[in-house]
């Protein structure tokens, strides 16, 4: 079920995925880069006829961008140019050789130049538009510098045009080498629409404050919305490590740094940057105001609240005790109500680890509704109802409080809470069994348009949510036996959470999970004993119970009996009933594949009641057709076929594949064990119809590749085939039967009494 604590990290510096930068100390200086852009902004004052109106608007768009983003090489500058004007592109390039390739002088000339523009009756450009900022920053940057400086400026721009020079002629040189191959040079516009490269991030020197600000207001939208965009951990990191290297109290960069740090799960790293961000943001702040909402003393009870949270991601949960208890402290001595109900929900978390913590989490909701805190107090109600659904709340309990979450969402316009909820939803009709409604609320969120704008070329949605919606999309086409469309769903997934992202592991474990189930179905147990370690390491509990289907379908019962039982005592203390019986479930299973009926009846009947008192249909439903085999085998069909109907529909409604070929196969078999006391007419009527239902269960175990069970079914068909004096059918059964006999192990139970 999709966690709703993810949401509760507190950033100070990002809302909607824009950081607010205030970065002390930094300065916007000359490079060769902006001197380039200066040329083409002067070229662009000049009344040219080579200047069309739509070239100009193109180029006025460019240039916002040219001058957000970082420095970048000359060639990628002169191509991005050139499509907008390929004439200025040429009058630009001549400008700049004539600069690099003169004198200091003719340098000094051009900003001479430029400071004339503004002195001028009607200036080209105003003195506050978004231009003329900048050009009289460059202006006053370049009036700044010593002789010594001047001159470095101009030597890094001759080598800035030298490089592209020597770029330009080996790129010429491959083209004559690679002529005919229809090469296209033409650049894409969303090259600037979309985030950053690794290789444009380089410059030669340190990022202004614009650019700093737009670098680091990117890569935290990227990391939000769509993390594969974003800079690499370790590009990222250097390039954060390089722009603390000439600002160290740039607090901002400090959390970036701890943001990244979180994607590879690196708790040192992550730790000092999040310490680093506080002790930059007391630096700066206004210490007098201690007790204040915007001083230092606020900045100290975030700072450990902060680190609670950090540990509480990583299981630190003893320090996280430790970090909390802190931050309630200076909370109170402020008199922070805000902070104290940030404390109050990730007291609930760490009580959650512990004991029944429903109490705390209902006075968290009251006092967050109290406060005006609608985004706590709607996680407080999701984590209510998850909690609920847990204890066993029906589903229309449950659907009401989730009604009374989404008001607020849509009141407040909270997107992310929007995605949680109906992740939420879905988990909650999976866990119930609806899967038919589990996979309406997941196209729901699938096909939803987010609130938050981003950027063009920027997915959305790269959430918790939105990877556990995806992975139950995949499990429930695998169930149906759509393994192509959820291979599909995966790779997709794959491409969206890298490995090293934080919700990797939610696809990893579905992805396992669903190449166990086909290789168990496919009597590949060697395979699926292999994949078991993998399912282990991302979730242990899960990882013991298929080691123990392994050895069941290995007729290795001791071992799996004593592994089930170990879970159980497991699973009964730590109050995860689905589990419990789904084991007890096994368990039972492992005694009517011993012929030990009598002893499965109490296990099955606790099953049963465990499933109807928390309303978990699929299990409710998979424990009766066990009951009605067991029936079966004691010699009764006619109760066994009658409480077969009382599970029928369900199954075929929202069942697996598996379950609903079960389900027509014991049918089935119910009807050819009632048929031996029926007239002869009447007795191959009825056995006519169990042929039916056994095509029916042939149908289903083909489309999940399940061997052993169409094996079993095509035996039963061709004994039938025969009693009804079929030779044909029956010949065609027993051929069907016999290569897959001679492909699968030998069967020590008999077959007719098989059950899955």
């Amino acid at each position: 079920m999709a966690s709703v604590h993810e949401s509760l990290y507190f950033n100070p510096m990002m809302t909607n995925g824009v950081v607010h930068a205030n970065v002390f100390g930094i300065k916007d200086w000359v490079t060769p880069y902006k001197t380039v852009l200066l040329v083409l902004i002067s070229e662009m004052g000049r009344d040219g006829p080579y200047i069309s109106l739509l070239e100009r608007r193109s180029l006025n768009r460019l240039l916002l961008l040219l001058l957000q983003g970082p420095d970048m090489t000359l060639s990628r500058l002169m191509k991005a140019i050139e499509e907008c004007s390929s004439q200025l592109a040429g009058v630009v390039k001549i400008r700049i050789k004539r600069i690099a390739a003169g004198e200091l002088k003719d340098m000094e000339q051009f900003f001479d130049d430029l400071s004339e523009a503004f002195n001028r009756p009607e200036p080209d450009v105003h003195k506050t538009s978004v231009v003329g900022l900048f050009l009289r920053q460059m202006i006053l940057a370049y009036n700044k510098l010593s002789f010594s400086q001047v001159y470095k400026l101009y030597t890094a721009l001759q080598q800035y045009y030298q490089e592209d020079l020597k770029k330009s002629s080996g790129e010429e040189a491959e083209m004559e080498l690679t002529h005919g191959e229809g090469l296209d040079t033409r650049m894409e516009r969303e090259d600037f629409d979309g985030p950053l490269r690794e290789e444009e991030i380089s410059c030669n020197g340190p990022l202004s404050q614009k650019q700093a600000e737009y670098f680091l207001s990117q890569q935290v939208s990227l990391l939000k919305n769509d993390e594969t965009k974003a800079l690499s951990p370790a590009s990222l990191q250097k390039e954060l490590n390089s722009l603390l290297k000439f600002n160290p109290d740039f607090a901002e960069a400090h959390y970036l740094s701890y943001l990244n740090s979180l994607r590879v799960q690196d708790v040192f790293s992550s730790t000092h940057s999040l310490l680093h961000y506080f002790d930059r943001l007391i630096l700066t702040g206004a210490e007098s105001k201690s007790n204040g909402d915007e001083g230092y003393g606020r900045s100290l009870r975030y700072a450990a609240l902060n680190l609670a949270a950090l540990h509480c991601r990583f299981g630190h949960y003893q320090q996280a005790e430790l970090a909390l208890r802190e931050a309630i402290r200076i909370a109170q001595e402020s008199n922070d109500h805000v902070c104290l109900q940030h404390c109050l929900s990730w007291l609930y978390i760490l009580e959650q680890k512990k004991s029944d913590s429903c109490v705390l989490l209902e006075h968290s909701v009251k006092k967050a509704v109290h406060f005006g805190l609608p985004y706590l107090a709607s996680l407080g109600i999701q984590s209510l109802v998850q909690q609920r659904a847990f204890a066993g709340k029906t589903a229309s309990k449950l659907m009401d409080a989730l009604k009374d979450s989404d008001l607020l969402h849509w009141k407040h316009s909270l997107s992310e809470l929007i995605d949680i909820s109906i992740a939420q939803k879905t988990a909650i009709w999976r866990l119930y069994g609806r899967s038919t409604m589990a996979l309406q609320q997941a196209q729901m969120l699938l096909s939803m348009n987010s609130l938050e704008a981003v950027n063009v070329g920027v997915q959305q949605n790269n959430t918790e949510s939105f990877a556990v919606v995806l992975c139950h999309l995949a499990e429930l086409h695998a169930e149906q036996g759509y393994f192509a469309a959820a291979s599909e769903i995966l790779k997709h997934l794959k491409e969206r959470f890298p490995p090293h992202s934080q919700h990797a592991q939610l696809w990893m474990l579905c992805d396992q999970k669903i190449q166990f189930d086909r290789a168990v179905n496919d009597g590949k147990y060697h395979v699926a004993d292999s994949l078991v370690a993998g399912i282990t390491a991302l979730n242990s509990t899960e990882g013991v119970y298929r080691k123990a289907i392994v050895l069941k379908a290995q007729n290795q019962m001791s071992e799996a009996h004593r592994l089930l039982q170990k879970l159980l005592i497991h699973c009964q203390k730590a109050k995860i009933t689905e589990t419990v019986i789904r084991v007890l479930l096994s368990i039972a299973k492992l005694h009517l594949r011993s012929l030990c009926h009598t002893t499965a009846l109490p296990i099955l009947l606790q099953a049963l009641a465990l499933s109807q008192e928390y309303h978990l249909q699929h299990l409710a439903s998979e424990t009766i057709l066990s009951l009605a085999f067991s029936q079966l085998m004691l010699g009764i069909p006619e109760q066994a076929l009658s409480i077969l109907h009382l599970a029928i529909e369900p199954i075929l409604a929202h069942g697996t594949v598996l379950d609903k070929g079960a389900a027509m196969f014991l049918m089935a078999k119910c009807q050819v064990a009632s048929a031996a006391s029926y007239t002869p007419q009447k007795k191959a009527e009825a056995l006519e119809s169990a042929i039916l239902n056994l095509n029916e269960a042939k149908t289903y175990f083909a489309n999940v590749d399940c061997k052993e069970q169409l094996r079993d079914v095509l035996y039963l068909q061709a004994r039938l085939f025969h009693g009804l004096g079929k030779v044909q059918e029956r010949n065609q059964c027993a051929m069907l039967f016999r290569q897959l006999n001679q492909e699968l192990p030998v069967c020590e139970v008999p077959l007719v009494n098989a059950f899955k």
